[in-house]
């Protein structure tokens, strides 16, 4: 494998990895990317060509929405015969986000989009945000026999290439900030790139780019706990205009038998809003049915999102919900594994 003459376009987007402390008064400022060979003359050392785009306006992660995705999408689409791979830098509170909603988004993708970020601003001694960088580049940029090796979109952070829509970010505070907990890295960075093959996306076919760009946001995310409440659940599904509802529901897709309940998920589902149930822990798969708790929910046509992640079922709803399926077809559609992102 190798990056050699591989073209790279660096996509900043906003986020702590895009500021620099001044330093004589410790205030964080944003970064120009123009000057980026002059700030890492490491990246030269990468033997591949560096171009860069920055948002007109960066903005905090934390206002990160879909016409932002949109905005990502359309400079992929616009530029994705010009490169040989992509670096989104984007704040990490909303990237696995971003990163699932991208994943849905790029149908036919057969180049590498990774998403990668820092806990620490680019110009800070201790920062993590050069390895970050660099080491996305570099995944970015590699290829066997004349085409890119990672043909999806990822999220590296700390050594570590995930698959963007797996991701969960963990920590506010540790380097390590994301983890898969139900799909391996895709990559390790250590002495060597270890590029893991056999978990690498492998697109079902290579008609072309298909960029989405229709999203619905009338939807909503509701984690159960005890002592929910009835009014407060019937206020949330009676939102004029909903569309869709993902359900946090206990470990393998647990919740409440109580009549009121069920009654409500119920007249909710006939009225054309669809439920999917997914697990609030880290880890694991709702497994509806294995419960006489979670069995009445199959019955009554909940969804079972079974071990994606919320960032990746969020985005999936949304990206859905407008091609307008049948019942049928939507469940069909939203249980099967469209780019990876469940087992």
């Amino acid at each position: 494998m190798t990056q050699t003459s591989s073209k790279i376009l660096l996509i900043y987007t906003g986020g702590t990895i895009g500021m620099i402390k001044d330093a004589d008064t410790g205030a964080l400022r944003a970064f120009d990317f123009n000057n980026l060979l002059l700030r890492i003359p490491e990246l030269k050392l990468l033997e591949c060509d560096i171009e860069t785009l920055s948002f007109e306006e960066p903005i905090d992660s934390s206002n990160m929405n879909p016409d932002c995705w949109i905005e990502i999408a359309e400079v992929i689409e616009l530029n994705y015969h010009k490169f040989d791979g992509f670096v989104i830098l984007h704040g990490s509170d909303t990237m696995s986000y971003s990163a699932s909603a991208l994943s849905f988004m790029l149908e036919n993708l057969g180049k590498p989009v990774i998403f990668t970020g820092s806990q620490l601003p680019i110009g800070d001694l201790r920062t993590d945000a050069k390895e970050n960088l660099i080491t996305s580049i570099q995944l970015a940029a590699l290829k066997k026999n004349d085409a890119p090796v990672i043909k999806e979109v990822g999220l590296y952070f700390e050594y570590k290439l995930y698959r963007g829509n797996r991701t969960t970010k963990i920590n506010a505070e540790h380097f390590e900030a994301f983890a898969s907990l139900n799909y391996p890295e895709l990559a390790e960075s250590g002495v060597h790139l270890k590029v893991n093959k056999k978990q690498l996306f492998k697109p079902v076919t290579h008609d072309g780019l298909i960029v989405h760009k229709t999203l619905e946001t009338n939807i909503a995310l509701v984690k159960l706990f005890p002592g929910i409440t009835a009014e407060v659940l019937t206020s949330i599904f009676n939102t004029k205009g909903l569309k869709g509802v993902i359900l946090e529901t206990y470990g393998s897709g647990n919740c409440s038998t109580e009549k009121w309940f069920l009654r409500l998920l119920k007249n909710a589902i006939e009225k054309d809003i669809a439920i999917i149930n997914v697990t609030q822990c880290s880890g694991g798969s709702v497994a509806m049915g294995q419960y006489e708790t979670s069995e009445k929910l199959t019955k009554i046509g909940l969804i079972s999102g079974k071990d994606i992640t919320t960032e990746a079922a969020l985005c999936k709803l949304m990206y859905l919900l407008p091609k307008q399926l049948d019942k049928v077809a939507f469940k069909t559609a939203f249980q099967n594994d469209l780019r990876g992102e469940m087992s």
